[in-house]
């Protein structure tokens, strides 16, 4: 990972068989030390997907997370049984997968288009112990896309995370203003192609 960006180090087995990651100092931003300090932790996952998304260079990242590969996947996987309403989050609520698949294929104009993390919430965020943002973990969906593919997602973790109300935290924290169309559209997408 980008030392300007941090997350862990990879490391091979001789046989090349097994890989291990280095530690990133700090605990996970649901670790009960930060789920007791919810503001601290919230505003720490904000800081640190803006930090990721200002710092890794979009034009050297060889991977995509974009939207347009993602509703390709989610139609594959609506048409192999694999995403069905009863999945879904709750706010995805009377929509068929055929009315889901129409909201999707209108995809929004990209905001800002950075090197996302692919699944930013705060599990997959660390703090330090001076309760800022120290680094990253599970960059598996690692990839360039809008950054409101990361954004809408963080900020509906919080909910599950910690509780209902933390979202616009996240999102000064980041230093945007809330984007309801774009995040209800990102919400759907991931349901649909997690």
């Amino acid at each position: 990972m980008d030392q300007r960006a941090p997350g862990p180090g990879v490391r091979r087995g001789r046989d090349r068989t097994w890989l291990v990651t280095t530690p990133v100092p700090g605990l996970s931003a649901v670790h009960p030390r930060w789920l007791a300090e919810p503001r601290r932790a919230v505003a720490a996952v904000g800081e640190g997907l803006r930090a990721l998304h200002d710092t890794l260079p979009v034009d050297r990242c060889p991977f995509t997370w974009s939207a347009a590969d993602r509703v390709r996947t989610a139609y594959r996987r609506v048409a192999a049984g694999l995403a069905a309403p009863p999945r879904w989050h709750a706010e995805q609520t009377g929509l068929t997968a055929a009315q889901a698949l129409a909201v999707l294929a209108d995809v929004p104009e990209v905001d800002r288009t950075v090197v996302c993390h692919g699944d930013s919430c705060g599990p997959n965020t660390i703090v330090g112990a001076d309760g800022r943002w120290s680094g990253h973990v599970d960059l598996g969906s690692l990839g360039v896309a809008d950054r409101w593919a990361d954004l809408a997602v963080a900020a509906w973790s919080t909910g599950r995370n910690y509780r209902p109300g933390w979202e616009q935290l996240l999102l000064d924290a980041y230093g945007v203003p809330a984007d309801p169309e774009r995040t209800r559209w990102y919400h759907l997408l991931y349901d649909l192609d997690e």
